[in-house]
């Protein structure tokens, strides 16, 4: 029996309260289907990727907090989690995953063939991830492609193939997603090393904030080499900037070295997917 405290457990496995994490999945999404259609994507396909986006996005957020359930409660940040807290079981939430992850496959049947295909790759991403950093102090990278494999799939559903233009969007997204995720890593840092969980912040250790300038760096290369493979108008070089000093003022804060300066940091990223976002439809409005 489903009460209204499991209820509520579930709406916190899912994240609804913190969009943020739905904003730096979508971003991506949209950055591929703009530069698949050269333009408005498709109805169809744009509906389908937005609405996909909200339920993978939580599907990870289940499974991750399903990873940690034994951790969580020792992080000063994740200790009141639903399943850390007991509110909800594993059971549960292993049936909430599952549950979105056939909702998510629903939507992708309404594609093609391709897309099919490739959404198998991006449910392995989802329920991977979460135990990496068991294994790998570069969990993050898993998490970007995770995070990025909507762009092949966007390409795929909007024009039935996967250019080279694809592959590099992809790998600005995963050295983006590994930028922020560095930062929002960093928050968690001292409390990971206790426990023996790894990531890129215990990784770079005092070098992080390089390392971050150094990942935001493939991120701006990534993107020009984007516009010009794919012809985008100039104008988007412009948004390419503005990314380019909200890095830099992600960087600034950072030098507080602050838990708080971290967060809002990595929340900042928001701004740099919508910018990109807006960049791409003024440039193909333009054209």
């Amino acid at each position: 029996m489903i009460n209204r405290a499991t209820l509520v457990g579930f709406s916190q496995l899912m994240r609804l309260e913190k969009p943020i994490g739905s904003l730096l999945l979508l971003w991506p999404t949209y950055w591929a289907l703009w530069i698949a259609a050269q333009g408005f994507p498709r109805w169809d396909v744009l509906i389908v990727f937005t609405v996909g986006v909200f339920f993978m996005r939580s599907a990870g957020c289940v499974i991750n907090d399903f990873a940690d359930r034994k951790v969580d409660g020792h992080v000063e940040r994740t200790k009141h989690r639903p399943l850390a807290a007991g509110t909800v079981t594993s059971k549960q939430a292993l049936g909430l995953f599952f549950t979105l992850l056939i909702v998510s496959f629903l939507l992708v049947l309404t594609m093609n063939s391709l897309t099919i295909g490739l959404s198998f790759v991006a449910v392995a991403l989802a329920a991977t991830y979460p135990f990496m950093k068991r294994f790998t102090h570069m969990p993050q990278v898993v998490l970007g492609m995770a995070f990025g494999w909507a762009i092949p799939m966007g390409f795929a559903a909007q024009s039935n193939e996967l250019p080279t233009v694809c592959w590099w969007l992809f790998l600005a997204n995963i050295a983006w997603t590994v930028a922020y995720d560095t930062m929002y890593g960093m928050v968690d840092r001292e409390d990971d090393l206790k426990i023996g969980v790894k990531s890129t912040a215990i990784l770079f250790g005092r070098y992080d904030l390089i390392a971050v300038g150094l990942l935001q760096i493939i991120t701006l290369a990534c993107l020009i080499k984007v516009t010009l493979l794919a012809a985008i108008h100039p104008v988007f070089y412009v948004a390419i900037f503005i990314v380019a000093i909200l890095f830099v003022l992600q960087q600034r804060n950072c030098i507080k070295r602050t838990r708080e300066a971290y967060f809002a940091s990595f929340i900042a990223n928001n701004y740099v997917g919508l910018t990109l976002f807006i960049g791409l439809v003024i440039a193909y409005l333009l054209d």
